[in-house]
């Protein structure tokens, strides 16, 4: 039997193990995950009727492997696709039609994070949440690894590792790694010089409908304080009827600066940029509203690929979005699918 360890359970780990327990059926998957819940940045918030994705948006994809893994072999009960576009605007505000050049933006009427529900629901991998593994330990002697989490415990042995946070966090995590060997500084050195931009997610909820012609704005110059405007009410089962949420996520240079400041000022001014942009001033006074900073959020780069084969064979597998190159769900989808194949393939 295959041992595998898992740091992270977001798509990309949920992928690799529906990967393995296709491939390799005897494979023992333990997933250590440090919040509460699975997904990692295709997260999603429920308050009352009202259900909301306030990190990923949607899934889409050209890949035709992943097309039928979500329409077709995972649970497609409560499955939709946004039809409304995606339209642009510039620095100045000013919006446009734009061209939306996704076939498809798939999403759940209980929310995105539905997605890795349903992988790992296709798997037997042990699952524990609010686990936060701070130690990775590799013995050469016996070709294995162990897992060492915040409160001290050990877990393993592994043949194999998987690791999937953002990779400013992987890097931190192979720094402090007891693994001597050139790989992890190649390894680790590669992972660093992986650029990830900070995003502040507001969510701004009205007791009224807002109608426009559009599911979401998307600003293409990034010169906007606003990067992105998502209105939940075009994704089916998200929002009762005579209400609306946007999800409001600032642009990088925005959110680096707002990063430690009072939640109430940053979610002011966020609703006030979004009345501007829209030309409607009910929008700076939303009745409730939610937040969060997503630090790490979107890769800028991929990772130079040598090192991260080079770790694979010795049996410390990378995976997300980063790995793959693309800050888009479907990449961490392809990317765990290929690291379980891996290690199936032995």
């Amino acid at each position: 039997m295959v041992r595998i360890g898992a740091v992270g359970a977001g798509v990309a780990t949920g992928a690799a193990a529906f990967a393995l327990s296709e491939t390799l059926p005897d494979a023992n998957v333990t997933v250590l995950e440090a919040s509460a819940s699975v997904g990692g940045r295709a997260a999603t918030e429920r308050r009352g009727d009202v259900v909301y994705d306030y990190g990923a948006n949607y899934l889409t994809s050209d890949d035709p492997r992943i097309e039928d893994l979500v329409t077709a072999t995972l649970e497609t009960d409560g499955l939709v696709d946004v039809t409304d576009p995606v339209w642009t605007f510039d620095a100045e505000g000013t919006v446009s039609e734009g061209r939306d050049a996704d076939d498809h933006k798939w999403t759940f009427r209980g929310g995105l994070d539905r997605l890795a529900s349903r992988l790992f629901t296709r798997t037997d991998a042990e699952m524990y949440p609010e686990t936060r593994v701070e130690t990775i330990v590799r013995n050469d002697r016996q070709d294995t690894w162990t897992l060492e989490d915040a409160d001290g415990d050990r877990w393993g042995p592994f043949d194999a590792v998987l690791v999937s946070p953002p990779a400013p966090e992987t890097a931190s995590l192979l720094e402090s790694a007891d693994w001597d060997d050139r790989v992890r500084d190649h390894l680790v050195e590669a992972v660093t010089d992986v650029p990830f931009r900070t995003i502040w997610t507001g969510v701004f909820h009205y007791p009224f409908e807002l109608e426009r012609p559009y599911y979401a704005l998307v600003n293409t110059d990034k010169n906007h304080e606003i990067g992105w405007i998502a209105r939940e009410a075009c994704k089916p089962g998200h929002v009762p009827a005579g209400e609306s949420v946007l999800v409001v996520q600032a642009n990088h240079e925005w959110s680096v600066e707002r990063a430690d400041d009072s939640p109430d000022d940053c979610l002011d001014e966020l609703t006030a940029l979004t009345a501007d942009l829209l030309e409607d001033d009910r929008l700076g006074n939303p009745d409730w509203t939610d937040h969060h900073v997503w630090h790490h959020a979107i890769p800028e780069a991929g990772v130079a690929t040598g090192p991260i084969e080079t770790a694979a064979d010795a049996g410390l597998h990378c995976l997300g979005d980063w790995v793959a190159g693309e800050g888009r769900l479907h990449a961490a989808l392809r990317s765990g699918l290929e690291a379980g194949e891996r290690i199936a393939l032995g």
